[in-house]
């Protein structure tokens, strides 16, 4: 082998080599990539995510649900994720988005919710954080971070702090009971201004 060949065959190498660490690099950079976007974006799943996912009976992803009183649909449910519990009877729902039907089959309002508890055998419902609740006659909006569903009485409320506004309303209290379209209003301690809500009787 002469010298030229001997030169020509170690610039292979050190391009190879270089080539090699720079590879290694760049995997290493994309682990750590990974790793941080896992740790500071949410990637890992909290540890009651865990629990309820190793706890419960059934997961489904994507669960739409249908609630009907006397074969009427009152309400349909839809979640990313909700996890069953048979026992219990009530299924612990992710991203939550409820809307409500009258009794003529009308959409009258919708909510959303971080998280949510559904019983499926009474069709009742919680949501809970960050809960917005849209009335659409109007778009009249209501905020609050905990509301509860009565199939039975058709009814929502809350004990917890609220606003409302609408094109005519911009209204807060602590606590609430009202029908899903938002029409029959008792509530506490109002403050605001425009429209009427009903106070409840002492």
């Amino acid at each position: 082998m002469n010298t030229r060949e001997m030169s020509s065959r170690s610039v292979q190498q050190q391009r190879q080599a270089t080539a090699y660490e720079g590879a290694r690099r760049l995997c290493w950079t994309l682990v750590l990539d990974v790793v941080l976007v896992s740790a500071c974006g949410g990637g890992i799943k909290p540890t009651a995510t865990i629990q309820l996912a190793d706890s419960a009976d059934q997961t489904l992803i994507a669960m739409t649900h249908y609630v009907t009183q006397n074969g009427m649909q009152r309400a349909r449910v839809r979640a990313d994720t909700a996890y069953f519990f048979n026992a219990m009877q009530q299924a612990e729902l992710r991203a939550v988005h409820v809307t409500f039907y009258d009794v003529t089959g009308r959409e009258t309002s919708t909510m959303t919710a971080h998280e949510g508890t559904f019983h499926w055998r009474t069709g009742d419902m919680e949501g809970r954080g960050s809960v917005v609740v849209v009335r659409n006659s109007d778009g009249g909006t209501l905020h609050t971070e905990v509301i509860r569903y009565n199939q039975t009485r058709n009814e929502v409320s809350s004990d917890r702090d609220f606003t409302f506004d609408s094109p005519t309303q911009h209204l807060k209290g602590t606590g609430f009971t009202s029908d899903p379209d938002f029409k029959n209003i008792q509530a506490n301690r109002i403050t605001g201004t425009g429209g009427r809500f009903v106070l409840p009787k002492q």
